[in-house]
Formats: C-alpha cells, structure tokens, sequence
C-alpha cells in the first residue's frame, strides 16, 4: 500500500472516485501478503499489485464495479486445475480481498491517513470487511485522535483500543467484535492495517559502495542515513535524494540516534578507529542486523579488538561479516544486492537457499507488516 499512496493521494485531493483492492487475508503459497493493494483510478489507470500478476484483470473489473455501484466486496481467489482458463492463482495459494470505492464523500479519513503515512508517523486504517456492520467503512486511528467511522460508536472504540495497541508493533491483520464493540464476539470482522514509520537504514562509512548500499535501501522501503566522519566523503550530491547524508564519529551518531529492532546497520569503513567505537554501541543495541565490512583475516583482528572493549561472545555472534550473501559480487551495485539479500532473508527467516533447490511453500505466512 505505501508506495501506491502518492498516487491515491492525487486522486483523493482531486475529489476522483477510485477502487482501492486491498489483500485481507492470505494462505498456503500465496504471493503477496496482507495489506498488498492495487487501485483503479481515473481514465482507468492502475497502480499497486495484489498477487504479482495473477488476477489483477479481475480486480481490475472488480475495482471499476465498486466505483459505480458503491458498494464494497469481498472476493477470494484461489488454484483451479480444473479449468485452465479460470481466474486463480497459478501458485497454488489463496487470497481474499476487499474492493471499496474511496472518495472524500465515501471516507472522510483518508486524506490524513495518507498524510501521516508520507510524514512517517505511525496510523492504523481500521476497515470493516464482513458481518452486520456497512462492509468498507473506514476508521484512521492516530495515538492521540481518531477520524471516521465504522458505524457504531461502541464499535469505533473498541477497534481503536485494540488499533493503539498494534501501533508498537506495526501489526496488520483481521480482528473479530460483536456489533457494538463486544470482545467475545466474531459477527463483524474488520481489517487493521498498521503503518508504522518506514524502518531505519543506517550505512556507516561513505565509500562509493555506501552509495549503491543506500539506492538499495531506499527501494526496500528503509529511512537511510549515511554517516560518515571525513567532510570529503559525506557529500550529500553523492547520493541518492532522500537520504540523509551526516558528517561526525559514526559511534558519537550512533549513541544520539534512534534505534530499534527493525534498525539495520551496514559498516563498510574497515578502519579500525571508526570500527570497533561504532561496533562497541552498535552490538549493545536493539539493531535487527549488522553488517560490517572486511576480509576474513580483517573481521579476525576486528573481534580481538573487540573482546578487548568487554565485549562477551554472545553479543560478538550478532555480527554478520563478511557482510552479504555469497552471490560473486564484484561492483558495488552487485554488493549491494548481496547485502541486501541478507537482510531480506534474516527479516522474512529465508535460507539464501536457490529455490529450486527446496521445497515446499515458496511464500511463507507473514506474520508482520514493517
């Protein structure tokens, strides 16, 4: 959904109904997870996906359906081996979507939940998708206030106790109430979809694979920061717009800055001045990966360094060096994709295993939006 936002956001601010398909539930090998959306605006254009290809000539008709009639579906698409032609999906997965038609007239909350999305603060967009309440009612829900509703005050208040509480977490996922709010209920379900601010890229040392490093995590979805102490390297023009280019001791940053455990770090100085006092605040930190670059016989000399700081073997284990995958890579655009395929592999439990080479689901649950 994020990166399909500026382009809802145009429509929205233009007053131009558009069909907004959003995935609400998946199973077994399905291709994307919850919270994938794809859109169908104005003059027909499309943005987003909802199952890499699949069945998006259905959501399409779908989504054009919902604007003209107002009224928001619920559709599941699953595998037919029966018939080759049918709408399904080839990956043997399943998928259920909800298709609503979003307007100023139809959510009032949208605009802002957009808004804090694109200003990286934290929202919950709270939708109704099945049961005796009005499917595709809307409800944003920020830490401090709430816009919109589902349709019962009792219901309201409950979805946004219960949408706070996922704020922490960027939980997204269904949630099941009675008509007025009750807990012990399951009449109506409603889809919470959390945004939290977008996770930290922090890459340490501002060499020409830095840059590579940053184009890389910007893709991903990452607020990069590239930190770097010599004033000649950190030069913002050497990198790509909307990173944050920053001139001091990478560990005196490091001590300043907010880090938590969606944080990834990427060391690729290999000096030992600024390695081991970055090193020394990095591993004691909440931080999901760190990659250090560095030959094996560097890493080897970097560790004695470290242990003589007070480092126990425990926190030393959570280095990852020498950084990356082992994909060949030579350039630094080729590094970068290495790195990057570590990162991704430790976030989702992959194994850097070729996929031909295993079995089983190819597209695991996702248990978290991020």
């Amino acid at each position: 959904m994020r990166e399909i936002l500026p382009a809802l956001s145009r429509w929205y601010a233009a007053g131009e109904p558009f069909g907004l398909a959003t995935v609400v539930a998946v199973s077994r090998s399905a291709p994307r997870g919850p919270g994938a959306a794809m859109a169908v605006g104005p003059g027909d254009q499309v943005v987003g996906s909802v199952s890499g290809g699949c069945v998006e000539g259905a959501v399409f008709e779908l989504a054009k359906e919902v604007v003209e009639t107002g009224q928001a579906q619920l559709q599941t698409f699953g595998y037919s081996d029966e018939d080759a032609f049918a709408v399904g999906l080839t990956c043997g997965g399943e998928i259920t979507l909800l298709v609503r038609s979003v307007s100023p007239a139809a959510d009032v909350s949208f605009g802002d939940a957009a808004l804090s999305v694109a200003e990286h603060r934290p929202v919950v967009v709270a939708t109704v998708i099945d049961g005796p309440a009005r499917r595709g009612a809307a409800l944003a829900v920020w830490p401090d206030t709430v816009a919109g509703s589902l349709g019962s005050s009792g219901l309201d208040a409950a979805v946004t106790a219960d949408a706070r509480g996922e704020l922490a977490q960027g939980a997204t996922g269904r949630r099941h109430y009675g008509p007025d709010g009750e807990r012990r209920e399951d009449d109506v379900t409603v889809f919470l979809q959390s945004f939290a601010p977008p996770p930290r890229m922090l890459v340490f040392g501002a060499i020409d694979f830095a840059a590579a490093v940053a184009r890389i995590g910007a893709f991903l979805g990452y607020r990069v920061t590239v930190c770097d102490a010599r004033p000649a390297f950190a030069d913002p023009r050497r990198f790509p717009d909307g990173a944050e280019v920053v001139v001091d001791w990478p560990h005196r940053y490091l001590r300043e800055t907010e880090v938590d455990g969606r944080t990834v770090m990427c060391v690729l100085t290999h000096d030992p001045k600024f390695d081991v006092p970055l090193l020394e605040v990095a591993l004691r930190s909440p931080a999901a990966y760190i990659g250090v670059m560095g030959s094996r016989r560097t890493h080897e000399d970097r560790l004695a360094r470290l242990r003589e700081t007070g480092l126990d073997e425990a926190e030393l284990e959570r280095l990852r060096s020498p950084i990356g995958l082992d994909l060949g890579a030579r350039t630094p655009e080729e590094v970068a994709v290495s790195i990057a395929a570590e990162i991704v592999a430790l976030r989702w439990g992959g194994s850097g295993t070729p996929l031909a080479d295993t079995a089983g689901a190819i597209h695991p649950p996702r248990l978290r939006s991020v």
